[in-house]
This record gives C-alpha cells, sequence and structure tokens, in this order.
C-alpha cells in the first residue's frame, strides 16, 4: 500500500470521526452495515448503466461505507486491508506454487481450475 493510500483511508476515517463527534453518527455497525447493503444496490444499478464517473463515484461511497463500519466495529481499517492484501499474497503465491507443481499453466487454466487450486490452499490456512 503506497503512503498516499494510507492517507485516503485514514482520511476516511478522520471526516467520519469528525461527524461522530458531533452526534452524526449510527449508534451501532448496523446502521454502517445497511449502508454498505445500499450502496452495492446502487452499484450494481451503475455498472448496469456502465457509465464509468457513476460507477466510480459508487465504488468511492462503498469504500467510505466500509471504513465507517470498521471504525464502528473498532478495528483499523488499514491494519484490516494490510492483512487482506498480505493474506491474499501468500495464497495466491501458494496457488501458484501448487500450480506449477501439478503442471497447471496458470494463464490457460480456468476460472473454475484457479478456484479448486484456491480452495485447496485456502484449506491450508495460509
Amino acid at each position: 500500500m503506497t503512503p498516499r493510500d494510507q492517507d485516503t483511508l485514514i482520511t476516511a476515517l478522520r471526516i467520519q470521526e469528525r461527524a461522530a463527534d458531533v452526534g452524526f453518527d449510527w449508534t451501532d455497525a448496523s446502521g454502517p452495515r445497511a449502508k454498505i447493503a445500499e450502496e452495492l444496490r446502487e452499484l450494481d444499478r451503475e455498472t448496469r448503466k456502465g457509465k464509468r464517473d457513476t460507477i466510480e463515484d459508487e465504488i468511492g461511497d462503498l469504500l467510505f461505507a466500509v471504513v465507517n463500519l470498521a471504525r464502528k466495529l473498532e478495528i483499523d481499517p488499514r491494519a484490516a486491508l494490510e492483512q487482506a492484501n498480505d493474506k491474499f499474497t501468500r495464497r495466491f503465491e501458494a496457488v501458484e506454487r501448487l500450480a506449477e507443481r501439478r503442471g497447471i499453466a496458470m494463464r490457460r487454466a480456468t476460472l473454475d481450475e484457479l478456484d479448486k487450486l484456491w480452495d485447496e490452499v485456502k484449506g491450508q490456512s495460509l
């Protein structure tokens, strides 16, 4: 993650904390969870329309809502995303090694084949 990305994520968190300081906040995590569901519906709608600018806007709203959920659950969103990046990287590299051992060319494999490798690696708790 680049410093700019970290700044953007933390900026979203700080904006939400500022709003919460004056009482503009949900009482618990159910509010942000509902907002995430709403933003996903809006993203689906805009994706069907195919307009890149509105899709980007909805992705931003969704990310903002996810940061808010993390805040309500007292989770550092930056740390959570860093952990997710690390976990995905470990698993993906393990998939690459497994594919190589089995003689599977990843670029020619189907998504179903790759998903099976992923599930196998995931089952090893990597």
